[in-house]
């Protein structure tokens, strides 16, 4: 895509696809996030999203989005929601708003070191797997997701601010909707025996489910195809 015209257009309907969702649900619009996710989008391309109003940003990869976004900081909310390596806390430290791929105590550790290093605090996400594919990060479970926030909540340079999932491949939508759901409950039962501040993000839906993930209490939906076409 190379018209910020019809970027516009394609930001504009999938606010109103949210907006709609929400309030097939009885929720208000206004709550949830749209992020735009540029994974193998050119620099060019950001800096017309940019342009047309669209201001917080998702990357899968940490060397990918150093140079894309370097001098861009200051322009825009940029989160890592692809999973992260330890060997690539440092440049992540220095660089994202919030990483929402974090599952594992070790990752966690080596973020906030290079945080405390930096003087920076950082938002975090902890991601759980809802679907149980092999193929994706996540906590395998309640109780690894509940360890991981325990050992995530003992570290000062990071604030648990949410949750994160990825829904079940294959575009099944009754799957996908047993997979937000179950997110939403282990997110309600958080917050609900958790004192945790600022705790308010639950990040979940991309392109083929947002609507899905909208309806079932999704907080932030993480927008591609939607936005910027297929990739090759």
């Amino acid at each position: 895509m190379n018209d910020p015209l019809e970027l516009g257009g394609r930001a504009d309907a999938a606010r109103q696809r949210i907006a709609a969702a929400a309030l097939r649900a009885g929720r208000d619009p206004g709550v949830v996030r749209l992020m735009a996710v540029t994974k193998t989008v050119p620099r060019s391309v950001v800096e017309d999203a940019l342009a047309v109003g669209l201001s917080l940003f998702g990357e899968n990869r940490v060397h990918e989005a150093l140079d894309k976004y370097a001098g861009l900081a200051d322009r825009c909310e940029l989160h890592l929601i692809g999973h992260l390596q330890r060997n690539k806390a440092g440049p992540a430290a220095g660089l994202f708003a919030c990483v929402q791929s974090i599952d594992k105590a070790e990752t966690a550790v080596a973020l906030a070191g290079r945080l405390e290093a930096l003087g920076r605090r950082m938002d975090v996400l902890l991601e759980f797997n809802t679907s149980g594919e092999a193929s994706k990060s996540g906590a395998a479970d309640r109780d690894a997701l509940l360890a991981c926030l325990d050992a995530v909540q003992s570290l000062p340079a990071l604030r648990v601010r949410g949750l994160m999932t990825v829904g079940p491949l294959g575009g099944d939508p009754a799957g996908a909707r047993r997979a937000f759901r179950l997110l939403g409950t282990l997110f309600e039962e958080v917050r609900s025996t958790r004192a945790l501040e600022g705790f308010d993000t639950l990040s979940m839906g991309m392109s083929g489910d947002f609507e899905t993930a909208v309806e079932e209490g999704s907080t932030l939906v993480r927008l591609g195809t939607v936005l910027f076409g297929s990739r090759p």
